[in-house]
């Protein structure tokens, strides 16, 4: 069994305990789901390590401008000293750093998978979550080895971000899911949104489950899935349609 560590430097560490105590993701997080992997997420309150009378953890922008800018010494100090002393490594290297950043590389269910399947069980890994204007450029030129952004749209800070990343790799690490095969039928897995579910009751307020699916013939349940996954991704997804 490995042990991996996921470290987060926030401002806001309560942030993480409902994904830490909910669901799949929580168990996951908490170590309750191991296979092989076992993961320990540590959140590192940045404020411990803010200046002054005040624990200020961020200053007006060199230039001018709104807003302010999260300061390099004060993120460096949490670094040096609530990730790397307390995780006893020896060099940056033995880490992977990441921020939230509308710069990164867009966030995709195949980032998901190379993510959960890599960067998640090779090494440790580390995210910096930011707020305010943003994180001294400093700071990121000499910390950070990779950046990811959600999409086109701004938060108010990292920790959502966080959140969902981890939520959307962490399925596909083994043993996470109850049914190994679930990620893989999951929407956008073959570029396509996934097929229509149905459950009971068989018939609910006039509509009734489509028959098809009640037959118990496999071939044609599959056949009809199919064409019901390309039917739903034309209609509401046809920017994945034209992808194929």
């Amino acid at each position: 069994m490995i042990t991996r560590r996921i470290w987060i430097l926030t401002l806001f560490p309560e942030f993480f305990d409902p994904l830490l105590k909910c669901g799949i993701a929580g168990q996951a997080l908490r170590g309750d789901r191991a296979e092989t992997i076992k993961f320990e997420v540590i959140t590192v309150n940045v404020r411990d390590w803010g200046v002054g009378n005040y624990k200020a953890v961020d200053d007006s922008p060199y230039g001018g401008g709104p807003g302010m800018v999260m300061r390099p010494d004060v993120l460096a100090n949490a670094f040096r000293e609530g990730v790397m002393v307390p995780g006893g490594y020896q060099d940056k290297s033995d880490l992977t750093v990441i921020y939230t950043s509308p710069r990164g590389t867009v966030w995709s269910n195949e980032v998901a998978r190379q993510f959960g399947t890599t960067t998640l069980t090779n090494k440790d890994v580390v995210f910096i979550c930011g707020r305010y204007e943003g994180i001294d450029e400093r700071f990121l030129d000499k910390y950070v080895d990779i950046s990811f952004s959600l999409g086109d749209y701004v938060l108010t800070g990292g920790e959502l971000a966080v959140m969902t990343m981890l939520d959307s790799a962490v399925r596909f690490v083994p043993g996470i899911l109850g049914n190994k095969s679930s990620a893989n039928e999951d929407s956008f897995e073959d570029g396509l949104l996934e097929c229509p579910q149905y459950t009971k009751p068989r018939e609910f307020e006039g509509t009734e489950v489509p028959e098809v699916l009640a037959n118990g013939n496999h071939a044609l349940i599959k056949k009809w899935q199919q064409a019901q996954k390309e039917k739903t991704t034309q209609a509401l997804r046809p920017d994945l349609w034209k992808k194929r």
